[in-house]
This record gives structure tokens, sequence and C-alpha cells, in this order.
């Protein structure tokens, strides 16, 4: 049986440069291999700083003409743009997931809600227009949203797809150049997506891609010509990029890795819960920021807990959960598990050593979910993110103890409570200290408008990568006071 349709032929990925597909002078390739079986199935060049100037050149050019196109003809671009990721989504779906190793149906998925981006953006025509009025007799005031010239994304591998379509759909129907620099891992979907962008019509240097690896991200945050940087990675690189790219004078908003808590009480909903918290830590093989780490057991829960085991050992990685991005990731979540093992934690159920059946898959990357009891909200499994299928279980006896535990990690992405009490899931609306929270949702993602951001060392920078306060990064607004003649009967204004 087959998951996944992996590439018939190995991918050469290039450069996108004003508009033509080059290969970057000076860069070594390295080899893409599917999580699912290790095969060979693109090289990506890891581009150097005078490839990233290059483009930075290309972008910087387009940028002029671009910036005074009107805004309901930049979204007529747009719109074709969409149309032909619709047209191309079952391809593009195998082709995120033969990269990035998830399944079929959440590569899919994820590009369904980067469209749900580009809706937004295509909505800014008729909602974006501006404001104007008379302050004063004969003084007017107005704003005007003005793009910031060349900007640049870093994604990561975990949604090639989607965390790109975060980005530039908006970044360049407000009127920017945008470079993309995806994840290394990952560069097949970008490629694929920048091909569309071309035959969108865009003109040439308004998208960019750039493949590469930590000296093109260095490079984009050392560059005077780009004005904005959003990226979206694990903590310290989020870090790494926010102080670097602001001691550059460069707007950055920079989103980091979370460790997300689910609050469970005894009066959850028996049939929504168990299901809502298995999807929740092993989608995506739990690699995704917005994934349930722990589960905060409040009181006698066993029953519920029960109920996960039972669902959560029934799904067959492959099929029903896709693999890990690398043996790297294999190697230190079993680490990760033997550590929190010895430290006391019970192992209620071991992903370690499950794999799909067949020799296709004997060298892809594989750990099934798995579940750890009695962890101490010390313990590394409570604390730090693991990135994988591993759901921790904390035992609190009251629900204020679970926010303690939940508003003491230094993350703030996600925080979900399990309840059929309005009164305890207001609490918790109210006390989590997470940017996004759910009831009785497992994956508190917002669907658009409603933007996507969290708190502490979850984000640096201000604002959300998506809906309305991301315009704001993408550009700035220009105030004109307008007075035409001088007036007799005006106020102190005039």
């Amino acid at each position: 049986m087959s998951f996944v349709r992996l590439p018939e032929s190995v991918v050469s990925c290039r450069n996108l440069v004003g508009g033509e597909w080059v290969s970057p002078s000076g860069a070594s390739a390295q080899d893409v291999r599917s999580p699912y079986t290790g095969a060979l199935i693109g090289r990506v060049p890891l581009t150097t700083a005078s490839g990233v100037a290059q483009a930075v050149e290309a972008a910087k050019a387009a940028a002029q003409g671009w910036r005074v196109t009107p805004l309901r003809e930049r979204t007529q671009f747009l719109q074709r743009f969409r149309t032909l990721l619709e047209t191309h989504l079952e391809r593009l779906a195998h082709l995120a997931a033969s990269e990035s190793g998830k399944t079929v149906a959440e590569g899919r998925a994820g590009l369904l809600k980067g469209m749900e981006v580009c809706d937004f953006a295509l909505s800014l025509q008729n909602l974006d227009s501006g404001a104007h009025l008379e302050v004063s007799r004969g003084v007017t005031c107005e704003y005007r949203r003005e793009p910031l010239g060349v900007v640049a994304g870093i994604t990561p591998f975990n949604f090639p797809a989607m965390v790109p379509l975060w980005l530039f759909p908006i970044a360049v129907t407000v009127g920017n150049a945008f470079i993309l620099k995806p994840s290394e891992k990952v560069p097949l979907t970008a490629t694929a997506m920048g091909e569309l962008m071309v035959e969108a019509g865009y003109p040439p240097g308004v998208f960019s891609v750039v493949h590469g690896a930590k000296p093109a991200v260095d490079a984009l945050l050392e560059h005077p010509d780009v004005k904005a940087l959003a990226f979206v990675g694990s903590s310290p690189v989020a870090r790494h990029v926010y102080v670097e790219g602001s001691r550059h004078g460069k707007r950055v908003l920079a989103l980091g890795g979370a460790k997300n808590h689910l609050i469970v009480v005894p009066d959850a909903d028996p049939e929504l819960t168990p299901q809502a918290v298995v999807d929740s830590f092993t989608g995506c093989a739990g690699q995704r920021c917005m994934a349930a780490s722990v589960m905060l057991a409040v009181g006698d829960v066993q029953p519920l807990v029960d109920d996960i085991l039972r669902r959560a050992s029934r799904l067959e990685v492959g099929p029903g959960m896709g693999a890990l991005i690398d043996r790297g990731a294999v190697d230190r979540l079993e680490t990760a598990i033997a550590k929190a093992q010895a430290d006391g934690a019970r192992v209620l159920l071991d992903g370690r050593g499950r794999r799909p059946a067949g020799e296709a898959y004997a060298n892809g990357h594989w750990l099934g979910p798995t579940v750890l009891d009695n962890v101490r909200p010390d313990m590394e499994a409570a604390r730090r993110e693991l990135f994988g299928p591993v759901l921790s279980i904390v035992r609190v006896p009251t629900l204020s103890a679970a926010l303690a535990v939940e508003n003491a990690s230094p993350y703030g992405n996600a925080a979900s409570i399990f309840t059929t009490n309005g009164a305890v899931a207001q609490s918790v609306v109210e006390g989590a200290r997470a940017g996004m929270v759910g009831v009785n949702v497992g994956v508190p993602v917002p669907r658009e408008p409603f933007s996507f951001g969290g708190t502490g060392e979850s984000k640096f920078g201000h604002g959300d990568i998506t809906g309305p306060s991301s315009l704001d990064f993408w550009s700035q607004l220009k105030k004109v006071t307008r007075k035409w003649s001088a007036r007799t009967d005006g106020s102190w204004m005039s």
C-alpha cells in the first residue's frame, strides 16, 4: 500500500530570481530525502550571501513598480494564484507530504488553511481602503497604507505550504516584493508554489525563492535593503532572528516553539475529548507548534485516559500518522522517552520501534503514539518542546493547580480546556497565559481573519502573523493633513 505519491524523478531545485529559475553561483547542493522511505527525492542549493544579494537586487527593482500598482490590480494576480492552488491541490498535497512526512490529508489541510489567508488578502481591496475625515472646517486628515519595499519570510519544515501562505499573499498584496527562504529540508513545495506564482503572472521579482541554510538566513538578516522579516521555527532560532534582525534595523516577527497544555476535567465530554486529545498530539506526527504536549489531568479522569490509550494504540503509523522529518528527530525523541522513564514517568503507550509494514518503509523515520503518565511538572517531558507524537500526563488535584502549571511555562502558544461547564471554560479562557485558547478544541488555531500568534517564548516581536495585525507588520501608514484655503469660520484646528 502506498500512503503518498513520491516525485517520479529527483527534483533539482533552483532559486527564483527576477522571474527566472537560476542556479546560484558558488552554492553547494544538499540531498532531500523523503521521511517515508529515505529515498532521494530532490536536491537543493545552499545559497551563499552573493546569491541572496542577487535576489534582493531583483526584488528591489520590482518593488518600485509594484508599490504604485493599484491594490485592486494586485489582487487580480492573487486571485489567479489562488485558482492555480486549487487546481493543483492534490499534486501539492502529495508533494508536501513526501518531503515533510505528513499524511496527504494533512498536506491538503495545510494548503486549504493557506488558501484562507489568500481569501483574507483578496478582501483587502474592499476592506482596507484607508480613512478620510474632515477634522475641522477646511481641514481633512487621511491615512494611506504603503508597502515597506523588499521583505522576506523564513519558513520551517513542518508546514511546507501553509506557513509560506501565511506570509506572502498578504505581503505582496499590500505592495511589497517578497523573498521566501524555505527550510532546506522541504524545498520542493516552495519551488512548486513559485512556479504557480510565475504562472499567475506576477511581475518578475515581486516574488522570489531563495534556497539555503543558515548563511542564507544571515545574509537576509544583514542585507540593508530587506526592510522586514518574518520567521517561524524553534524558539532559540526565533530569538536569534529577532535579535539580529532588529540589530540591523529591520522589522521582525519571529514565531518560536511551544509546550501546549490540554486541561481535562472530570465532566469533559466522554466522546469528544479522547479523540480531540489523540488528534492533537499525533497530528502531523506531533511536529507542529500547536500540538498537545501536556495533558493536565484534573482529579479522577481515568476513564478518559483509558479511552485516549485505546484510540491512540489503534492509530496506524503510515496511513493514520505520518513520519518524522529525519533520523535525528527519531533519536532525539527516543532519548527523551528514556529520560522520562528514568525520571519516574510510566510509559502507558510506547511508540518506539513501530513502523508501517512493507520493505519500502524500512528506512523511513517512524515513532508511534507514545503516552507518558505520572509526569511531574519539573520533568523535561513536561517543560521542553519534544516535537513529536508524545503526550505527557501531569496529574493535578484542582483546576487552579492546572492553571498554575500552564502559567509557569515560558512558552505561550496554546491551551485548551475540556469541560461541559461554561464557568469552568471561562475561568481557563481568562486565566490561561497562552495567546490561543480552545474550549473542547484540541488544536485551537484560529480561522481567518482571526489571527495566529502566541505569547512568551513562542513569539518575539509585536502583533500576529496573519489577520488584521499582519497588515501593520507588512506596511506602514502615511498620514496626510490637507488645507486648501484660509477660513474665517474655523476653530483652533483651522
